[in-house]
């Protein structure tokens, strides 16, 4: 730590004006030498292309349609995705009442009341979709008392 403790910038540069002002018939050729050394190393250690901005980068344009297409045939391949997507959401809807009967069934096995459940879950949707649907409440400020 000590050495640290000695090292400041204020008595570097006390340090350099007193070893100027001392006369010397070399100091300007040192000082003449010591800048042309400091250009050419910076010069040596900055090559030329990091100089210029950097060139754009070629974009490839990768199309997945015909270029040339219709609007008839985007109207018939639009149809045809949305019939793609109405049979998914029916066989998910399948899927997930085949699920829930199951479930329902397992219920019964175990005897749970199944209906009771479904009444309960059904009272706290409607809640749920009641709070979403009305405007938020807004506080009331208080008032001052005099």
């Amino acid at each position: 730590m000590s050495f640290w403790r000695r090292i400041s910038p204020r008595r570097a540069v006390a340090d350099f004006a007193q070893e100027w002002q001392q006369p010397s018939p070399y100091r300007w050729r040192v000082l003449g030498v010591s800048i042309a050394a400091t250009f050419f190393i910076l010069m040596v250690f900055i090559p030329d292309n990091e100089r210029v901005p950097p060139r754009p980068p070629k974009v490839t344009w990768i199309t997945t349609y015909a270029p040339d297409r219709t609007d008839a045939e985007i109207v018939a391949s639009n149809l045809a995705n949305q019939q793609r997507k109405d049979e998914l959401a029916a066989r998910l809807a399948e899927r997930e009442e085949r699920r829930k009967e199951m479930y329902r069934a397992l219920g019964r096995a175990t005897g749970v009341d199944v209906a009771a459940m479904e009444a309960d879950l059904a009272r706290k949707e409607a809640a749920a979709a009641a709070e979403s649907a009305a405007p938020p409440a807004t506080p009331q400020a208080p008032q001052a008392a005099n």
